[in-house]
Order: C-alpha cells, then structure tokens, then sequence
C-alpha cells in the first residue's frame, strides 16, 4: 500500500468508526486536529524530512529459542527481540507491517516526537490492520536516542512483538569504544499460558491471588555478590498467573501481580546468556530498554559503576551510579569502562525474586559468575529522578504552565477497575489542548501500586528538576507533575505502560483543538 492509498484507507477507517471516534465535554471530534490533518502535515514538512529508508517487518507466529525453553510465540519475524531499526536523526522511517497474525495488529514507535498519523493507536490514528493486510509508516524521526516499537491492540505487547530502534545522531557529541542494546524483558507466553489468559484472570478474579518467586544462592567471580532471597510460595492451582507478596519499597509497595516464570536479557534466560565480547578498557555504551508487560527492572552490571548520560532519549548531565530502576517502556543509556574478567550484567526484576542476567566477558580464561549471581551494585547507588539533570541544550524554558490537566490515577488490584480520573478508557474523551500551550499533566496516584506513565508524541520535563522523559513512574499516594511544550498537533494517547493496567483501562487521549 503506497503511502497515499494508506492516507486513503486511514480517512476510511476513520469515517467507519464513525460515533466511536467522538469528543466528549460537548466537542465534535472534528474540532480537533485530525491525524491525516493540514497541521499534521505542516508539522511534518518543518522537520526536514531526509533520506528515506525502506523496511519490512512481518507480525507472524513463531518458535523462540529463549535459550534451552522454547515457546511458540508473536515475533517481527524469526528473532527475539526483533531486528533493531537504526537511523540517523532527521531520516524518514518508511516501515511496511505485513500482519500474518490471526488477529488485527498496529505499530507503536514508543518515546518519538513522529506526525501523528503514524503513532499507531487503532481507533485513534489508524484502523487496526486485519490478518493478512498491511500497513506502511512513514515518519521522520527527529531527535536522536533510544527508542523502540511495539503494537497497541491488546495484550500483545506482553508477546515477542517488540524491537529496539536507535536514532543516531550524526554529529554525536559523546565518547566511546562500542555499543550493546540491552533489552529486558518478563516473559510467560507459551510457557504458562498466554497474556490474554493473565488479563482475563485478572478482571475476573474477585480478589484472590498468589503468589511465587525466583531465588538463587551466592555466585562466583572477581567482585563481591551476594545471595539473592529466598523463593516466595507457589501460585494457587485457581490463580496461576497472579502472585502476591511482591513488594518493593522502591516502588512504594506492591511491585507487580502477574507471575512470570522466565525474566530475559536480549531474549535469553539466566542459564543461557547472551555474552558481549570485549578487550579490558572499551569504553562501552549500553542502551537499556524495558520491554515488560508488569515488572520494572533495578540493573547493574556487576564490579562497575555505570555513568548515566541518557534518560528516554534525552540527554542528562553524566551523573554516576551503581544501579539503575527501570520502569516498563523507559529507557537509558549508560557508559562503562570495562575491566578485566567476566562480568554479569544483572536485571533483578524488582520484588519479585528473580533475576534476568547477560555476561560481559574481557578475558577468555576468566569463570563466569553463576546463573543467580547477585552483585552487590544492586544495592548501591541508585540514579533516581532527582539525581538526574537534563543536559542545558534540551532543558525546557522557565514558563508557568498555560493549562494544567490533572489525571488521577484510580482502581484497585482486588476489583481491577485501572482507571484515570475514575473512567475507564473511552475514545469519546479527549482533553482538549491548543498549539503553542505550555501544558503541564498532574498525575496524582490515588491507588496502592505504582503506574510507569507514558505520553505519545512528545517528552516532557519532570517538575521540578525538568529531568525530560516520555514515560516515567508515579508511586503510590504521590503526585507526579510533568510539563511539555504542545508543538505536535494530533490526537494523542497517555497510558500506564503496565499493559494490564491499560487493558483494564488506565488510558486517555489528548487533543490539539483545530
């Protein structure tokens, strides 16, 4: 389908959705910009779109090697995860999805600042593309940094279905030997069920759980660990895909509720890691993505201290640390001056007792660390939000907010109603914003567990430091306050990227006025 047959089919689909793709607060959804819209398009032509370069992705079904266990499962293709997308800054991503799934399907480009009618959100952006269609997206991809793709249609997400893409940027300003993208991941499909089974357990479930977890013992190797805990009870045969007693301080409490049996690094399991090769003293860029459906990650890589200079894309001031927490969809880069050994690159999927772990090795004689190695790191330093500065060239101006829309986050896990401001997800709503609007989002969590928020088609700056993110965590009982410039016109989705939270309903749309 050629991009102008797309642009045809998306009016098409549009139209068909007919009364679903209506305003609420009395507006037609006429009244704002539409994603196939003259602003749209004007938005698009001031980013100088470049080179354009071609891809194919085919959504299919396939068996995945996650290093001894292998699952039948939805992958782009044959790898996990997908092959990367990687271009430089100011280049047009021509992507063509061909869907062999047995259900309909779209693309998200998480954390891209992209025209809006390439964002991927069915019923919103684009009709959902069938079994056996296709679709192609075309964008130019502006800002340099670490991003990835995902659907948007269910509970797909938490399959193979994800990929990393990188932006280059082509005068880069940092100093460095290789790179490594790092993708984390939680994992049960093909395994114990599938995540369409975990939701409907989850809205069913009247509020009863259980409850298990990983464990392991003391590692080996040239840096001091420690044993990782104890394994929690088993699941009740009733409720096999929920757990209990997860619970992280970090995370306010109550860390997650679906029970993974596998957390993977790069596709892999902790048995059978992936192993990046390296000479002692490469200075080493790692791009760390968290690809889960319901576990934030705390990582370290074991007898180094890492310098964060990436933060969603965005860079930061360098700011040292031992470990970092990352929240589903969030991303950071990071530096590393390797030493001499064999080292684990640890994902501890944070208070669920279970790690996820890849090797560096430096020396070919050196004994790796065992599976369930603990480095201490993970208990070290932690690059929290406060201790990261934006770097001065993309700190937002001083500017008081123009218009403040305040989403309350709301439901519990016993009736599991997620929710903003008490709704659950409706396409008929959408908060109306106008171009050129500094427009700051409230999120205040009125509910027991954290949410990893995530706004589409923009970065937003975290008051007050102006830490700039897409996606970022907001704990139970607090009040995350984040601000952004409305300079891309559209309709646009912000969710919790815990997938079964959104499912349930955490989701709502944004709205440029026309």
């Amino acid at each position: 389908m050629s991009p102008i047959d797309r642009r045809l089919f998306l009016r098409a689909g549009l139209v068909a959705a007919g009364g679903a793709l209506v305003s609420a607060c009395s507006q037609e959804r006429a009244t704002f910009v539409q994603p196939e819209g003259r602003q749209v398009r004007a938005a698009e032509a001031a980013r100088r779109p470049g080179r354009v370069r071609e891809f194919r992705l085919t959504a299919q079904q396939a068996q995945a090697d996650l290093g001894g266990p292998t699952v039948r499962t939805w992958m782009y293709g044959d790898r996990l995860p997908g092959e990367p997308i990687r271009i430089k800054a100011g280049e047009v991503v021509r992507a063509r999805l061909a869907n062999r799934l047995p259900q309909e399907t779209t693309v998200h480009w998480h954390g891209l600042a992209l025209r809006n009618d390439a964002d991927g959100v069915p019923g919103v952006t684009q009709p959902a593309v069938a079994p056996g269609g296709e679709w192609v997206y075309e964008f130019t991809a502006p800002h340099p940094g670490t991003y990835w793709f995902h659907p948007h249609h269910g509970t797909q997400l938490d399959r193979g279905l994800y990929a990393p893409l990188i932006v280059e940027d082509p005068a880069e300003p940092l100093d460095y030997d290789q790179e490594w993208v790092v993708v984390v991941d939680d994992w049960m499909d093909g395994v114990t069920g599938t995540p369409d089974d975990v939701l409907t357990e989850l809205t069913s479930m009247a509020g009863m759980m259980g409850g298990q977890g990983g464990g392991g013992h003391e590692g080996h190797g040239s840096m001091p660990m420690r044993p990782a805990p104890t394994p929690a009870p088993s699941a009740s045969a009733r409720w096999p895909y929920m757990m209990m007693n997860a619970e992280s301080d970090l995370l306010g409490g109550d860390a997650g509720d679906v029970r993974y049996p596998h957390f993977l690094v790069n596709g892999r399991v902790p048995a059978a890691p992936e192993t990046y090769a390296a000479k002692p003293g490469t200075r080493l860029r790692i791009r760390l993505i968290n690809a889960g459906g319901d576990t934030a990650f705390r990582v370290a890589l074991g007898g180094h201290a890492m310098t964060v200079t990436h933060a969603d894309g965005f860079p930061v001031e360098p700011a040292e640390t031992d470990a970092l927490l990352i929240g589903m969809g969030e991303r950071y880069d990071v530096l590393v001056t390797l030493k001499d050994g064999v080292f684990p690159l640890v994902a501890l999927a944070e208070g669920k007792r279970a790690v996820a772990r890849a090797l560096v090795r430096t020396s070919k004689s050196a004994r790796a660390p065992r599976p369930d190695a603990w480095p201490v790191e993970l208990d070290g330093r932690l690059a929290a939000y406060d201790r990261l500065t934006p770097a001065e060239a993309v700190r937002l101006p001083r500017k008081n907010p123009d218009r403040t829309i305040t989403l309350n986050l709301t439901g519990t896990m016993a009736m599991y109603d997620w929710a903003i401001n008490g709704r659950k997800y409706d396409p008929k709503v959408i908060e109306p914003i106008r171009s050129g609007e500094r427009v700051r989002l409230s999120f205040v969590n009125r509910s027991l567990m954290w949410h990893p928020m995530h706004l589409h088609g923009h970065t937003f700056a975290l008051a007050p430091g102006g830490l700039r993110k897409d996606t970022a965590i907001v704990l139970p009982g607090k009040t995350l306050n984040v601000d952004f410039d409305a300079d891309n016109p559209g309709i646009w989705m912000m969710h919790c990227h815990n997938i079964y939270h959104a499912e349930a309903g955490m989701m709502s749309l944004l709205g440029y006025q026309a």
